[in-house]
């Protein structure tokens, strides 16, 4: 009984970690996500839930974020920022192929 427990246990876990959206996307100008500054180049992007992680060799910026639904797919990927204290903040991604963005801006002031 324990055995198959722990079977179960150890396949939910394994739905949880493969239900992260893996998706690329490039930052073409210094751009800022939950108080790390990234430099333009491509990146790679892990949504899971309400938490995005932004990796590129070594550097990892992990954010929480809100998902949202939009009315039609997006054509391509896009980044819209918020641009304060001189820096370009991401306030909003755009997933390309798909109906989804990523809001960063009410989160990270803790709206």
């Amino acid at each position: 009984m324990t055995k198959k427990f722990i079977l179960s246990f150890a396949a939910a876990a394994l739905m949880v970690v493969s239900a992260a959206e893996k998706h690329n996307i490039t930052l073409f100008q210094p751009s800022v996500v939950n108080g790390t500054e990234l430099a333009p180049g491509d990146y790679r992007m892990e949504v899971a839930n309400d938490k995005v992680v932004i990796t590129k060799g070594k550097q990892k910026v992990e954010a929480n974020v809100k998902v949202e639904t939009a009315d039609s797919k997006f054509g391509s990927t896009s980044v819209r920022y918020n641009s304060a204290d001189g820096k370009y903040q991401v306030q909003e991604i755009r997933l390309g192929g798909t109906n989804r963005k990523l809001i960063f801006g009410s989160v990270q002031n803790g709206l």
